[in-house]
């Protein structure tokens, strides 16, 4: 199960998942995500990661695909407060070379 908070601020749109993002709640972040980037007025978007306890396959595609969305626009996207066994995925998948990922 996974939870989304969402926070705007101007052109920012955070976005706080909590809980497994997996196959089941994937769906539940890309439409989230979608939302935001359809937005044109969205130019950065945030993904706090601080209540996330598990990220499988099907959540990096959305985070691979949102990266690239928002790569197109002037603010791109930032992952921020990644615990050790998600930045350990971000690691060996390779991500942490990718993705914009702050402390």
């Amino acid at each position: 199960m996974m939870t989304i908070e969402k926070k705007e601020n101007g052109n920012e749109i955070t976005l706080i998942p909590a809980g497994r993002l997996d196959t089941t709640t994937a769906p539940q972040l890309e439409a989230e995500i979608n939302a935001c980037t359809a937005s044109a007025e969205t130019q950065k978007l945030m993904l706090d990661f601080k209540d996330l306890e598990y990220l499988s396959s099907a959540g990096l595609r959305i985070l691979l695909t949102a990266h690239k969305a928002f790569m197109k626009r002037k603010g791109g996207m930032t992952i921020c407060h990644v615990n050790e066994t998600i930045r350990e995925v971000f690691e060996v998948t390779g991500f942490l070379d990718i993705l914009n990922i702050e402390e």
